[in-house]
């Protein structure tokens, strides 16, 4: 994705691939845009605004973080099937989501953020959060990268 494609690029991006879905028949897939599409359109009803990128990205992360929940708990259940389609719809939705960033890329940014703003303690948990989380959005599993701050501020 073009890291500078505005809102109505991804939104119409979104709406293309749904168009571009029900022609090729896979009900699947169409499937997972249409809810991607539903939770945006609901937001902006129940808010009366137009989601902007960042907010479309937050929807996508929200998504695919919780599907990754119900993944794990699936697979302690035993239902194959149903972490199956789980984790196909987080495959889709990683389509419309930036490039991953590397380990190394988070470590960096962290450190940068906690120098930035002069973090010492895990009081300073906030402020770091504060500056990384709009660079990683939908970019890493913010879970993750808490913990990484956590440990960077523990020693």
């Amino acid at each position: 994705m073009n890291p500078e494609a505005t809102m109505a690029d991804l939104k119409q991006r979104l709406t293309d691939e749904m168009k571009a879905t029900m022609k090729s028949g896979d009900k699947k897939r169409l499937d997972v845009i249409r809810l991607v599409l539903a939770a945006i359109k609901q937001i902006e009803v129940d808010e009366r605004i137009e989601l902007d990128d960042n907010r479309v990205l937050a929807v996508l992360d929200k998504m695919v973080k919780q599907r990754r929940e119900s993944i794990s708990q699936y697979k302690d259940a035993g239902r194959e099937d149903l972490w199956a389609q789980e984790e196909y719809e987080v495959t889709i939705l990683q389509d419309f989501l930036p490039e991953a960033l590397s380990n190394d890329e988070i470590d960096q940014m962290i450190t940068k953020a906690i120098t930035s703003t002069g973090a010492s303690s895990i009081k300073d948990m906030g402020k770091v959060m504060g500056i990384i989380k709009p660079q990683m959005q939908g970019r890493a599993d913010m879970g993750a990268v808490s913990g990484k701050i956590k440990t960077h501020l523990n020693t």
